[in-house]
């Protein structure tokens, strides 16, 4: 039976950990009382922290054994993670916590398919979420007083938070209307590309379309780890970029990892690779100063990549989807990357997109689920766009 997972440190916070499921429970939900402390439970819970302790890589000892509560914490998140994802028993799953706790369950969260309901109540929830948070679909709701004992407020708080998750976990989201998700990846500078092969498959596909800012692709690939997605048209790479030279829209080293592991049909291409991203001018680095910009907006600088980063962005992409043994078709449009990689264009420079073309031709390993194909067009042009439509149509129907 599924079940909610109320999950904090039953060490510190038993005594909130305790009423939340009791209020959970008296709206007629199944629940798990889980223990993420490092130090003996106040209160009776259904699943030990030396349980979750044991799914550790190096084993329970490593989480509960040493005398560094920092080290604790951060093994038990790690532990955590591994368990969660051990389960096929988890309707939902709500935390409390501080600092320590809020790190610790979060963590798993993140580990958790999207969509899963998931609420964190935490002292840290009104401040800066996002290295809890990531890309994943946590609800972070402040616990407004410290928990350090049940109190008027906080017993309000927690009544709600358990309303919340009971009734997320029992009217679960209608399934979707019968379409087939589809990932898309766009920058400003490629817009007209994927708006026409969002516009060309929409009647078939529900079209998802994710802002190449580093937390776009990373969502998008969480979607696929999640089961989410049917396929992908990654038009737009140029978080490569920023990942290899220090820009702030960065990828991550996970990138395409997602298409390797679930073997999803892939159309891919080189959207932005020609450009790497900073903020305002005075924010960039020293080192870079002399190069060739272009003021995007008052605050956000973009830095034209040159012939020898150009290698090193397409042998890193090449290598990434060398390892996928899904259908992967990689499109290259030999007049341009971007809007301004163009005729005319500021950031136009055919010797550093032939070397990017050849590395990444070099280093893809084309085989019978691998292609590469060059067109002679603009990444912006029409046409450009139908033929990425066609190559994903060829792929999906494999």
């Amino acid at each position: 039976m599924k079940r909610i997972y109320v999950v904090g440190t039953a060490d510190t916070k038993g005594e909130e950990l305790a009423f939340l499921a009791d209020a959970i429970a008296a709206t007629g939900a199944a629940v798990s009382r889980v223990d993420v402390g490092t130090r003996a439970a106040t209160v009776p819970v259904d699943i030990t922290a030396t349980e979750i302790a044991g799914h550790h890589p190096d084993g329970g000892k490593a989480v509960l054994d040493g005398d560094d509560r920092g080290a604790a914490v951060a093994a038990m998140g790690v532990a955590f993670a591994r368990f969660v994802q051990s389960r096929d028993d988890i309707a939902a799953i709500i935390g409390i916590g501080g600092g320590g706790g809020t790190s610790i369950i979060t963590s798993g969260m993140r580990a958790l398919p999207l969509g899963l309901p998931k609420i964190m109540v935490s002292t840290l929830a009104s401040g800066d979420t996002a290295p809890y948070v990531d890309v994943s679909d946590i609800i972070m709701m402040p616990s407004v007083t410290d928990m350090a004992g049940l109190n008027r407020l906080s017993c309000v708080v927690l009544h709600n938070a358990a309303q919340a998750i009971s009734g997320m976990a029992a009217t679960p989201a209608p399934p979707p209307d019968g379409k087939r998700s589809i990932g898309l990846t766009m920058f400003g500078v490629t817009t007209p590309c994927v708006t026409a092969i969002a516009d060309e498959l929409r009647s078939a596909y529900d079209c998802m379309v994710f802002h190449a800012t580093g937390t776009g692709g990373r969502s998008m690939e969480k979607l696929a780890d999640s089961g989410l997605l049917s396929g992908v048209i990654d038009i737009t790479t140029t978080e490569v970029c920023d990942f290899l030279f220090g820009g702030v829209l960065p990828a991550t080293d996970d990138r395409f990892g997602a298409i390797a592991r679930t073997r999803l049909p892939y159309v891919g291409s080189v959207g932005a690779l020609d450009m790497i991203n900073f903020w305002a001018p005075s924010t960039i680095p020293e080192h870079y100063r002399g190069r060739l910009f272009y003021e995007h907006n008052p605050n956000v600088t973009l830095m034209r990549t040159t012939a020898a980063e150009s290698r090193t962005i397409g042998e890193w992409i090449g290598s990434r989807l060398a390892r996928c043994e899904g259908s992967v078709h990689f499109l290259i449009p030999e007049k341009g990357v971007s809007a301004l990689d163009i005729e005319g264009g500021v950031f136009h420079d055919p010797e550093a997109d032939a070397v990017l073309f050849e590395a990444i031709e070099r280093t893809i390993q084309p085989n019978a689920t691998r292609r590469v194909t060059r067109l002679p067009l603009h990444i912006n042009d029409p046409e450009f766009a139908r033929a990425a439509v066609a190559a994903f149509l060829d792929i999906a129907r494999q």
